[in-house]
């Protein structure tokens, strides 16, 4: 019977120092700090640089946490080779996951000052008036596009004025506000000599 109390003991101490020798499993304040801080690299992304400055520290802290979450030991994932490009796969997923097609997110993908700029909307609409283009825009999106992935290619295949979201802005201007986005096809001419 002492053999086996010595022997249980024994395992016991050699198990509490495996444990207080290992790393410990959650980052630390500073760790995440660190992070949130290396983060602010990415505002110029086309969906961050729209974002407040508390959605910032809200999409920030989510990527964080899915950091610490596959990767519980912050040293060892610091000097894993691929860190920067693990880093972006994880701020694209969180894009990608945030930006479900509704209202809120339409404001960023499509921002109000460019659509004034490319002759979409009329400057001056109100928060009210501009949220009724986006809740309208997100609803024509979710109707022609079946998946996010059809979505997303869309938006990036979208370099003409003639493109099938161009045209759902534009029937969600006229709707709305009846602002007919006309298009015009400009043809150069070299004068003859």
């Amino acid at each position: 019977m002492k053999k086996i109390l010595l022997c249980v003991s024994l395992l016991a101490v050699f198990a509490a120092g495996f444990a207080g020798c290992s790393q410990r499993r959650e980052w630390n304040r500073e760790e995440r700090k660190a992070m949130r801080d290396a983060l602010r690299s990415y505002r110029q992304m086309i969906y961050l640089d729209d974002l407040t400055d508390s959605e910032f520290v809200l999409f920030s802290d989510g990527v964080v946490g899915e950091l610490e979450n596959a990767y519980p030991v912050y040293t060892t994932f610091i000097q894993m080779p691929g860190v920067n490009d693990t880093v972006d796969m994880f701020v694209v997923t969180t894009i990608v996951e945030e930006l479900d097609a509704d209202a809120h997110n339409m404001r960023h993908i499509f921002p109000y000052d460019y659509l004034v700029g490319q002759g979409v909307l009329p400057a001056g609409l109100d928060r009210s008036q501009q949220k009724a283009f986006y809740t309208c825009l997100a609803g024509k999106v979710n109707a022609t596009y079946s998946t996010m992935e059809q979505f997303f290619n869309a938006v990036l295949a979208d370099t003409t004025d003639l493109s099938q979201l161009r045209r759902l802005e534009g029937q969600c201007a006229d709707e709305l506000f009846d602002w007919t986005v006309t298009e015009i096809d400009v043809i150069e001419s070299v004068p003859a000599r």
